[in-house]
């Protein structure tokens, strides 16, 4: 018959009460870990550490970074983490330039904001004042200037009609060089009931003669046309059904074309 070994309880206390007091000890590191991160978390809430630091802007081409940074109404006081971003959006989506804002935290202390602008078309004149006209044809009456400013052209003698509705489609489809060579769009009906002419002044010297239908794919041509001309030599370019110029030098009349 075989001899089992036997332990005692006694044997193994020791080892038991080691192992025990490993566990313990691993058990209260633990708390301790997660007190003080949870701590440091607090601590960092409520330090400058969390402040805003630096506000990086993109998209934006009418309005300044000062304007932007001004209705954001973020500081270097602001908490990256308790700051309402549907808060500072809904301000910057009241600007009447603003088509959409987004807005994203980067860690440490940097935000992010990426405009989306109406763009900008042309102006109106309104009793001795501007008013920038955009895209989807709204006048910004909030947006009253002195002067023209921007690399769009003025709309005049236009009335709040089809017709200025379609104009500002048409400037829409312009590429961004064409619409900055245009200083002004002047409606310009004649006494053949041709409602839809219009005169472009241009800022090269030339003017250009066409009609507002189909405008931004007759303008394509403009600049092929004015590269073949002498550039001390100004004068009429008419664009219709075809293209040709007229010096301002001669005494021809304006041309009885059909505009399209």
């Amino acid at each position: 018959m075989s001899k089992k070994n036997v332990v005692s309880i006694e044997d193994r206390l020791p080892g038991l009460k080691q192992e025990r007091k490993k566990k313990k000890n691993r058990r209260i590191i633990f708390y301790l870990s997660i007190f003080f991160f949870l701590l440091s978390i607090i601590v960092y809430l409520q330090s400058p550490l969390s402040y805003i630091k630096t506000i990086s802007i993109t998209g934006n081409n009418i309005l300044s970074d000062e304007e932007i940074l001004k209705q954001t109404r973020l500081t270097n006081k602001t908490n990256i983490w308790t700051m309402n971003k549907g808060e500072v959006i809904g301000r910057l989506k009241k600007d009447s330039f603003v088509k959409d804002a987004k807005l994203k935290r980067k860690f440490p202390q940097s935000v992010e904001i990426h405009i989306n602008e109406y763009e900008l078309v042309g102006y109106i004149e309104k009793a001795n004042s501007y008013f920038p006209i955009v895209e989807n044809g709204n006048i910004l009456t909030d947006r009253k200037q002195n002067s023209v400013k921007g690399n769009a052209p003025l709309l005049v003698n236009f009335k709040e009609d089809d017709h200025f509705e379609s104009m500002v489609h048409e400037l829409a489809q312009l590429q961004p060089t064409l619409l900055d060579a245009i200083s002004e769009v002047h409606w310009n009906p004649d006494d053949k009931h041709r409602d839809n002419k219009i005169l472009l002044y241009m800022k090269d010297g030339y003017v250009v003669s066409t009609a507002i239908r189909d405008f931004a794919k007759k303008m394509v041509v403009y600049p092929s046309i004015v590269s073949q001309l002498e550039s001390d030599e100004k004068g009429i370019v008419h664009i219709g059904v075809g293209a040709y110029f007229e010096s301002f030098e001669t005494d021809q009349a304006e041309s009885d074309e059909p505009e399209r």
